[in-house]
């Protein structure tokens, strides 16, 4: 691990700018303190200036570099693509391939986020078509690992093995936990469920002889419950799962909210009942569990939700100091390699 991590931002991304990045330092310091850590903040230096004069926590550790150009949230990715370098997100990037930094951080526009920095940095598998999403999800039991949740469509066996061999490097890494258990996100846990890319799957992570401590088949509501670490699935129905958890959530803290305002008594209740209240819809907040990095590249890019405030985008941060402080690279190489092996093996057998 390097003396310094070093963090390049795109200070310009998602709907907040500056106003939260430099807030966001601050708070990231303040929850890591026994890390020492610099920041390189690329986008608008007037912008930036103004609110690092507003928050001196943050101006010691923060390098501003000036860019003009920035790629917008409607920017298709093939537009970012042509006109992005240059841009606050294209030199956050490519500060992690010249190795100015250990990780970059956006929140800005997701496809361009992922086909800039596939560009730059190339994936550590020629099979992937490109980076996966990852997303921490509250569980009873703490917080699960789901991937891919969005940006894969349809993935093949390989693929689904490759996003289980990221998603535990990144579960240790991450949420600290030393062999995580890993399942496969099917419509029933019988054997014979399931299409044949997932029952392939399945196979080769029971019999493969690879590094994986696998549970086998799960379903939607396991997810919840936290009977594995890590789930892994396509980009489609990751998708869905994800959306439809983040309606769920909002939906019961509305109700919630309504329930306790409705009357005196329900007022009451809820002066009585505060402290519990506020560590369940702390549990329902997504900022606790903001910031998914893009799996599969060859370095750290960590995406931040657009609407995050400085609460959320600090975590982000944080998942980003705590890759780059991990083995996560070597792991995740290392294991690529020993499916690689199986995979001839198996193209062996065949002939």
């Amino acid at each position: 691990m390097p003396d310094t991590i070093v963090i390049s931002i795109d200070a310009m991304g998602g709907d907040h700018g500056p106003s939260v990045v430099v807030p966001a330092v601050a708070i990231a310091l303040s929850r890591m303190p026994e890390l020492k850590l610099r920041f390189l903040l690329f986008g608008d230096e007037a912008r930036l200036n103004e609110e690092l004069a507003r928050c001196p926590a943050a101006r010691p550790v923060c390098e501003v570099r000036p860019t003009t150009l920035v790629i917008g949230m409607e920017d298709k990715p093939a537009q970012a693509l042509r006109r992005g370098k240059g841009s606050s997100l294209w030199n956050a990037v490519e500060a992690v391939k010249t190795s100015e930094a250990q990780a970059a951080v956006s929140a800005g526009n997701t496809g361009a986020l992922m086909a800039i920095s596939k560009l730059i940095l190339r994936m550590v598998a020629k099979e992937l078509d490109r980076p996966a999403l990852v997303a921490s999800w509250p569980t009873l039991r703490g917080a699960s690992t789901v991937l891919d949740v969005g940006a894969n469509v349809s993935s093949d066996p390989t693929q689904l093995v490759e996003f289980a061999i990221m998603g535990q490097a990144f579960h240790r890494a991450v949420h600290g936990v030393a062999k995580p258990t890993v399942g496969l996100l099917n419509v029933g846990s019988e054997e014979q469920k399931g299409h044949e890319e997932v029952r392939e799957a399945h196979r080769l992570m029971r019999d493969g002889g690879l590094p994986i401590d696998y549970h086998g088949f799960v379903e939607g509501d396991d997810i919840a419950k936290g009977t594995v670490d890590v789930v892994v699935t396509d980009g489609f129905s990751g998708n869905i799962a994800l959306k439809t958890a983040e309606g769920v959530a909002r939906f019961v803290r509305k109700l919630l909210r309504e329930a306790f305002t409705s009357t005196l008594r329900a007022k009451l209740g809820a002066v009585v009942a505060g402290p519990a209240l506020r560590r369940m819809m702390d549990r329902l907040d997504p900022a606790n569990l903001n910031g998914g990095p893009l799996l599969g590249l060859n370095g750290i890019v960590v995406k931040s939700h657009g609407g995050a405030d400085a609460r959320g985008y600090a975590n982000a941060l944080v998942v980003a100091a705590n890759l780059a402080q991990s083995d996560y690279s070597t792991e995740i190489n290392q294991n690529m390699l020993r499916l690689a092996e199986v995979m001839g093996r198996e193209m062996e057998g065949r002939e």
